[in-house]
């Protein structure tokens, strides 16, 4: 123990301690700095003349296909949303995440709560009510002119039921002077406008 107070008091052996320290906090900076550089430019957009590559696959109500795992919307206290449209208490969800359809509280494609211009009161209705296969040609046209600063959250989705949990999530569209919902009650919005502004 005394060796060892007596070594760390020598200048040399801090000048070791404090050069190795600084070596490593330069090379995890350098690290970082070219993780950061790589996951810039895998976000940026080419040029703007490009035309975004939608991914988006429509379900148009195909009943020959078999479905034996659902994703849902897991974040609701109360109700889910599977990827088949289908709102249900969360007690009514399937071990295989769909919502038992034969449950009371089981309804597809429900708009219950949703206004004319696509606004919801409750984020899993705006899911559902999005899931709708009428609604594939409003997404295929808000998809087509998509604001660029919404071009790396888009590109991303992979079918109708990612771009429906995208676009019901609240979003800058959803607020006024950075911290006040435009509508209160009406926030979750899958369709082309923003909602209505309204007084404060």
């Amino acid at each position: 123990m005394m060796v060892l107070r007596r070594l760390l008091r020598k200048r040399w052996v801090l000048g070791v301690v404090f050069g190795l320290s600084l070596i490593y906090f330069l090379t995890s900076t350098l690290k970082q700095e070219e993780r950061t550089i790589r996951d810039r430019t895998l976000l940026e957009v080419r040029d703007s003349d490009h035309h975004i590559p939608w991914k988006v696959r429509f379900n148009l109500g195909n009943s020959s296909r078999q479905i034996t795992q659902c994703r849902n919307s897991i974040q609701g206290k109360t109700l889910l949303t599977d990827e088949l449209g289908y709102v249900c208490e969360r007690k009514d969800l399937l071990v295989n995440g769909c919502c038992n359809v034969n449950a009371p509280s089981s309804r597809q494609y429900i708009c219950k709560s949703c206004l004319a211009n696509g606004c919801c009161n409750i984020y899993e209705y705006c899911v559902s009510c999005c899931l709708q296969p009428d609604k594939q040609p409003l997404l295929e046209r808000f998809l087509n002119r998509a604001a660029e600063g919404f071009q790396n959250l888009f590109t991303a989705v992979e079918d109708h039921f990612e771009l429906c949990l995208a676009k019901c999530r609240t979003s800058s569209q959803s607020v006024q002077h950075e911290n006040t919902y435009r509508n209160p009650q009406a926030k979750y919005c899958y369709g082309e406008s923003p909602p209505e502004l309204l007084p404060i």
